[in-house]
Formats: structure tokens, C-alpha cells, sequence
């Protein structure tokens, strides 16, 4: 029988020595190679096609959550996702709504042996039904991660964001969320990076960041929301932005 393929995508030397030492152990898996940021990943994944991935949830160039999102929209391929992550289980329920499993670093050697177990049994029973895909849907609000200034990770849906407002005075970026209080970025955090969390995030000023689903109208360079953020008056459409914000949605 032909072995499973995998690929390990983690920028931690110990933790992808360790876990290729595991698999090695196992002579049903192939692991036929390693990266260590997204950018490396996405060019393995294309050239591999393996069967499972296992996929660090920060990587050096994006998180895993962008990765995935990412293999979704620009390959066919889509294989079994693991993620690989030494933060604590409050990311669980997130992490399931987008991967096959989870594997808390440092792994437990009988937890790799059950990922794998469970992973066998899950191809053994599929036979020519499609591959569930590792991502929601469009339109599905799909999950993503963000980290906070304690490198805390939080899970978010673009339907509970009203927009991103960047703080100059601590020089990061928050969130602005429904019936929440604002939740900080982790310094470092780039509009850039936002944008790419969800295709609803549009940025109209160096400082503001909407979701575009919440937007009713632009009154006098400003962007009023519907409710529950309907009360902001804050939100200046700059003339960098605009001018694209009107060809980009007819507005």
C-alpha cells in the first residue's frame, strides 16, 4: 500500500525535529518535506499534493489561519489539516472549524499516535467521496485568529467586526467589536495584514479599516454603519482611499 504523504510547516527547529522524529516511527506516513514560513508552505503543498499537513498556527510570514484561507482560494489540492501549536486548548473550537485536529506543543506521543489513527480511518472510509474542504465556504463568516499585545490568541468572525481603528499614541491597531470593548492588536500588526484576514475588511483611511457588509452609506467623507454601529461618526474616507472605494463597490 502507498504511504500518506506528509508535510510539516513550522519555523520551531525542536518542535519539526520532534515531530518528524514521531512520524518517522509510523511506516503508514511519508514525510516528504518541511517549511518554515507560509511563502515555502503554499510552494511545497503545490509540488507535494500531500495527504496530511501539519501546519504551525504562527508562522513567520502569516498565521495559519491566512494560510489556509489562502491554499483554499489558489490551489485545488486541499489536504488534511493539522495544526501544530503550543497555545493552551481555548483555541480549540476554533481550531476544529477549520482543521482535521489540533497537536498541543510539546506533543504526547499517544496523542500523535490517535491524530494518525483517527487520520487513517477518516481516508480508509472516504474512498471516492470528496475531500472536506480545510476552510469555510464563501459567505460561510469563516474564523481567523488574531494576537493580542500578551501574545494571546482570540478567535474572530468578520460578522462581530464593525471595523479596525489604529491607535497612534500606543502605535497599534483595535478591534471594534459588537457589544465587546475594543480588542488591541499585538504591535506589529499591519493593515496590510488585516485586509487579508477577510475579503468584508477595506481599508479607507491610515487610521480605519470597515467591514464593507456593515457599510450603508458615505456622507460627506464619512462612513455610516448599519447597527449595532450605527452610533460611530468617526470613520473619515481619506482621498487615497476613496477613489478606490467607489471602483471597487460602485459606491
Amino acid at each position: 500500500m502507498d504511504k500518506y504523504k506528509v508535510v510539516i510547516i513550522d519555523d520551531d527547529e525542536f518542535s519539526l525535529e520532534n515531530l518528524t522524529f514521531g512520524l518517522e516511527k509510523d511506516e503508514r506516513f511519508s514525510l516528504e518535506g518541511v517549511a518554515r514560513n507560509g511563502k515555502q508552505g503554499k510552494k511545497l503543498v503545490a509540488k507535494v499534493q500531500p495527504d496530511l499537513l501539519f501546519l504551525d498556527v504562527e508562522l513567520p510570514d502569516m498565521t495559519g489561519m491566512q494560510f489556509l484561507q489562502e491554499m483554499r482560494d489558489g490551489q485545488s489540492h486541499l489536504p488534511y489539516v493539522v495544526f501544530y501549536t503550543a497555545y493552551d486548548k481555548y483555541m480549540i473550537q476554533a481550531i476544529r472549524e477549520s482543521a482535521f485536529d489540533y497537536l498541543l506543543k510539546p506533543y504526547d506521543e499517544e496523542e500523535l499516535k490517535g491524530i494518525l489513527e483517527r487520520f487513517v480511518v477518516r481516508m480508509s472510509g472516504q474512498s471516492a467521496e470528496p475531500r472536506r474542504p480545510v476552510v469555510p465556504a464563501p459567505g460561510a463568516s469563516p474564523t481567523f485568529i488574531v494576537f493580542t499585545p500578551t501574545n494571546d490568541m482570540r478567535a474572530l468572525r468578520p460578522s462581530e467586526i464593525g471595523f479596525f481603528r489604529y491607535c497612534s499614541e500606543r502605535k497599534q491597531w483595535e478591534v471594534i467589536l459588537s457589544g465587546q470593548p475594543p480588542l488591541a492588536l499585538r504591535r506589529g500588526t499591519t493593515a496590510e495584514q488585516i485586509v487579508q484576514y477577510s475579503s468584508c475588511f477595506v481599508q479607507i483611511h491610515q487610521a480605519y479599516i470597515i467591514n464593507i457588509d456593515y457599510l450603508m452609506i458615505i456622507k460627506e467623507s464619512k462612513c455610516l454603519l448599519y447597527p449595532p454601529f450605527d452610533k460611530v461618526t468617526e470613520l473619515l474616507v481619506s482621498r487615497k482611499f476613496k477613489k478606490e472605494l467607489q471602483e471597487r463597490f460602485c459606491l
